[in-house]
């Protein structure tokens, strides 16, 4: 079996003037929600044993303060920025852990994350998936080759505004 985690980047802040986007770090809201969803991730012993995610600054923000191993290899790549679907379906099958954190945006996130289940989780917020949305996904498969669409069995689905 393999998990995937797919996580949307925290809310990031919009106030810095010239700034790239790729460059915008996350707002105050942004690192309360991503150290609530490490929190989560913890609660629920769900520790990705590699990573892959983009390598915008709200990405890596995000991802730095779930308070994940500092040991859990982690590949940061500019192919999650703003990537779409497809092309995140074939960074995910270049991983070689059996649990895999993906941290991305969107829109692309959560087209990733429609079609890679079998049937949508029972959440109101998951057409839309916003800042910090994160999907717990089971495969029956013994690589990350072998998954593709359709194929997911959603286990959990979190939005940070559940765990203030």
């Amino acid at each position: 079996m393999l998990r995937l985690i797919l996580m949307r980047h925290a809310k990031s802040d919009w106030s810095h003037a010239g700034l790239s986007d790729h460059d915008r770090p996350l707002n105050k809201r942004g690192t309360a929600s991503a150290d609530a969803l490490g929190h989560w991730l913890r609660s629920r012993e769900l520790q990705p044993g590699e990573v892959l995610c983009s390598s915008a600054e709200r990405t890596r923000q995000t991802l730095g303060r779930l308070g994940l191993p500092s040991q859990t290899p982690t590949r940061f790549t500019r192919t999650l920025y703003l990537a779409e679907a497809d092309e995140m379906l074939a960074e995910l099958k270049s991983a070689a852990a059996p649990t895999v954190l993906m941290v991305g945006h969107n829109h692309g996130i959560a087209d990733m994350a429609h079609q890679l289940v079998k049937t949508p989780p029972d959440h109101e917020r998951f057409d839309d998936y916003p800042t910090g949305s994160t999907l717990v996904c089971d495969f029956n498969a013994g690589s990350w080759n072998e998954i593709g669409w359709h194929q997911g069995q959603p286990t959990d689905f979190v939005i940070p505004r559940e765990l203030s």
